[in-house]
């Protein structure tokens, strides 16, 4: 299947992977040597369908999730009820089988007994996209380096983003007391390894080099070098350009028009408003006169009489 093809399939599929990352994939999965990928959180199948795109003669490829089963815990139950409430393994098959012809290995159940169906030392690539919680993540980190091979990349999903912060926590934990090594980062992903990343980030460099698609940019990270990834902004075609800025001015004029309206009714609202606290005083005002005369009306008839 050739990648606009892919990518077309790829649109169909419901979940959060966006282009960066998907020719992030490509370029991971299509080097380095043989061995068995590993997905541990496959949602309905969108990473997974490019993953297999990208297997290799003899290699196996394997899928943990949880689906529509229950959590191991309270908190991860909660997790799952809350993000993942239409997810389902029915779902997940139908989409992949739409691209391939058969269904890679799957494991249905919490990441935690991966260990158990994935031998040590035996795969080339791993993505990481399950639960978002420390506990669960510190757990699917150790899994990830006693699974990779030596120079075996690991990808891990949302290690930045403001509603994950116990992914953060575990993978920054990794880099920092377990040898963890990042390669480079996407908006969101973080690609690492347990072995040596320079000449990997020397093949990415000279790669990212070739794509009009993708910009790159190189940080320094404490004693080693981070190369960050994105999407390249796409130009806007002149006539296209032109149309948007008309569009913006009728927007502007109708805005302008609007704003003059609700100034003038708030003016008049402003006058009534006025007008009644006036009225108001004058009842005030008025009411110990008018009880006055009427006291004294009544007293003159009483006089008459």
């Amino acid at each position: 299947m050739s990648t606009p093809e892919l990518t077309a399939a790829l649109e169909r599929i419901p979940g959060w992977f966006w282009p960066a990352d998907q020719r992030l994939f490509e370029w991971f999965l299509s080097g380095g040597a043989q061995g068995d990928v590993l997905e541990l959180g496959a949602y309905l199948g969108k990473s997974a369908v490019l993953i297999g795109a990208h297997l290799r003669q003899g290699e196996g490829f394997t899928v943990c999730d949880l689906f529509e089963s229950d959590a191991p815990d309270a908190d991860n139950n909660a997790e799952t009820s809350r993000s993942y409430s239409t997810l389902s393994r029915q779902k997940f098959e139908q989409n992949y089988l739409s691209v391939h012809d058969t269904l890679p290995e799957i494991v249905h159940g919490p990441t935690s007994i991966i260990l158990d169906h994935v031998k040590a030392d035996s795969c080339r690539f791993v993505h990481v996209d399950a639960s978002h919680l420390y506990t669960h993540v510190k757990g699917d980190v150790l899994a990830a380096r006693a699974v990779l091979k030596g120079d075996g990349v690991v990808a891990f999903d949302d290690y930045r983003s403001e509603h994950t912060p116990g992914v953060a926590l575990a993978v920054w934990e990794a880099v920092a007391g377990l040898g963890m090594a990042p390669i480079c980062v996407s908006s969101q992903k973080l690609y690492a390894m347990w072995g040596d990343p320079v000449p990997v980030q020397r093949r990415l460099l000279e790669w990212l080099g070739t794509r009009a698609d993708l910009w790159h940019t190189t940080d320094v990270l404490g004693d080693r070098e981070l190369v960050r990834v994105n999407q390249r902004k796409k130009p806007k075609a002149a006539g296209a350009s032109g149309a948007a800025a008309g569009d913006l001015d009728r927007l502007a004029a109708e805005l302008r028009r609007t704003t003059a309206e609700l100034r003038k009714v708030t003016t008049e609202s402003q006058n009534t408003v006025q007008a009644l606290k006036k009225a108001v005083r004058d009842v005030s005002l008025l009411g110990p006169v008018a009880h006055r005369a009427a006291g004294w009306l009544r007293r003159r008839s009483v006089s008459r009489k």
